[in-house]
């Protein structure tokens, strides 16, 4: 039986090691951490194919100065010597175009269109875990602030997506989300999407992917990847373990294995963070306020609340100055909640490119692939991506959905 080794046990390297399974391949997953260590926990669980865009746009040019110097920005960069922060930034804001963003749409959209059938297959295949269907509500102070959220959903319309989405009044929507306040004065309605619990979804497939005859070692760092006559990794300890196939998904920490690999397009940790709490009546569906930045749904009978784009180390601490500013930003919009009695609180580093796509496929080692830098779509996109990432491994054959992946692009290819 053919050999794979998947480092990384996040929803990116799950999917790809439970994929790689329905072709028939033995499974090793090395991790760390544990399942879900990293960025697929404490997310907002959003599948919103309708919402999964370029995060560079034009607005970044006038948005530029409040995220150096606001420390409660929504994005934030902080003001230090830093290289290679700064070359992230300055190839991320060279992104920041019309044209870019229209050909990274184009790069994003076949693969937003068949993200959620990717979830239908592992739930069909034995992951116990479920997607719920629901509306997305979206909530604004005016019509005014609605136009920049607006045109992000014509863009996507443009490119080919079909995304229902209308307007509705204050009470039609507080039967979904009966915490909104009259702040919000304007507020639409997206239907076609889902959401999932991230963290029990990821070990979910974790669980089908072992009791299928996988293998998850956790507790092990990868420090390098090989490939001459065959692949293997080193184990911080030494130790070295030969594969037929290796997997980079390792999220925000990729450029530490790829770079030698020759994947040479910039991963920067794009830092989320989020907390729940308990609600007078828990919305049915997923809240998103775009003004803010902030991003609720359902968990466990709480309310989740995620927000925030923060450009740091992908190792560095939790800085709770951004959930206070997460909380300032989102008390006036919502009622019925003790912000005080906050649970979970979570720092995960998502990991941006500055084009804003993947890097899903073949490296130039040999039998050595990546699949990561989804940004904050790595949720939404992750089964998606390790489905056609093991086709392509098993049959050479690379789908259209991914192609625009490619791991070994120039980094100027979105300019």
């Amino acid at each position: 039986m053919t050999r794979a080794i998947v480092i990384g046990a996040g929803m990116t390297g799950l999917s790809t090691a439970w994929f790689l399974q329905e072709y028939g391949y033995e499974v090793e997953v090395l991790d760390k951490i544990g399942v879900a260590g990293g960025s697929s926990w404490g997310n907002a669980g959003w599948l919103a194919p309708g919402k999964t865009i370029p995060l560079s746009n034009s607005s970044l040019w006038a948005y530029g100065p409040t995220a150096l110097f606001d420390r409660n920005a929504a994005l934030s960069v902080p003001v230090r010597i830093d290289p290679k922060l700064w070359a992230f930034c300055a190839q991320f804001m060279a992104h920041a175009t019309q044209r870019a963003w229209d050909k990274t749409m184009a790069g994003l959209t076949p693969a937003d269109m068949a993200s959620l059938a990717a979830f239908d297959e592992l739930e069909e295949g034995g992951v116990a875990s479920k997607s719920y269907r629901a509306p997305y509500i979206i909530g604004f102070e005016s019509e005014n602030q609605a136009k920049g959220f607006l045109k992000e959903v014509d863009g996507a319309v443009r490119h080919g997506q079909e995304i229902p989405f209308h307007p509705v009044s204050l009470e039609e929507a507080r039967e979904h989300a009966p915490m909104l306040t009259d702040k919000v004065k304007a507020i639409y309605k997206m239907e076609g999407q889902r959401f999932i619990e991230p963290g029990p979804y990821c070990q979910a497939i974790a669980d089908s992917f072992t009791s299928r005859g996988g293998t998850i070692t956790t507790g092990v760092e990868v420090t390098k990847v090989t490939s001459t006559r065959k692949p293997a990794v080193q184990l911080s300890t030494g130790e070295w373990k030969p594969a037929d196939v290796v997997v980079v998904a390792t999220g925000a920490w990729m450029p530490d294995l790829a770079r030698e690999l020759g994947v040479n397009t910039m991963v920067q940790a794009g830092r989320g963070y989020s907390f729940s709490v308990e609600t007078e009546k828990t919305p049915e569906c997923p809240v998103y306020l775009p003004e803010q930045k902030i991003a609720c749904t359902p968990y466990q009978g709480r309310l989740r609340v995620a927000g925030t784009m923060e450009f740091r180390g992908p190792d560095e601490s939790f800085q709770p100055g951004r959930v206070a500013s997460m909380i300032h930003a989102t008390a006036p919009m919502f009622r019925g909640i003790n912000w005080d009695d906050r649970q979970d609180e979570w720092v995960g580093s998502r990991p941006v490119t500055p084009d804003g796509l993947p890097l899903v496929g073949a490296t130039k080692a040999p039998n050595v692939y990546t699949n990561g830098g989804h940004g904050m779509w790595g949720i939404i996109l992750g089964p998606l991506s390790g489905k056609m990432l093991a086709k392509q491994i098993a049959t050479g054959e690379i789908d259209r959905t991914i192609a625009p992946f490619d791991p070994l692009r120039s980094r100027f290819a979105g300019l």
